[in-house]
């Protein structure tokens, strides 16, 4: 299994957990509000979207990962999204390993 289904495998599991939040006003609030770990945005965001969270996110220093497409996110996590955001340290720091 490589690196990449890992990473979608390791959403799923934060989604289960309740460790993972997603829809773009929910994780924006997290993101101001320093609850958000790691932003995942995906790549093939809208430009207003990815502009908006990569600024708020670099103010804020929170990573951001643009690896996975909208519907590689969306299976991963059973919900049709473009951003979701990891509020746990152990998952994050899990995830980032595998970039």
């Amino acid at each position: 299994m490589d690196n990449v289904q890992k990473s979608l495998n390791l959403l799923g599991l934060a989604q289960r957990s309740g460790n993972l939040i997603s829809g773009e006003a929910i994780v924006l609030n997290a993101v101001r509000s320093r609850q958000a770990k790691i932003v995942i945005l995906a790549s093939d965001a809208s430009e207003n979207t990815k502009k908006q969270f990569l600024n708020k996110c670099e103010h804020y220093s929170i990573p951001v990962r643009e690896d996975f497409d909208r519907n590689a996110i969306s299976s991963a996590i059973g919900k049709i999204r473009t951003v979701a955001a990891i509020t746990d340290g152990g998952f994050a720091r899990s995830l980032q390993k595998l970039q």
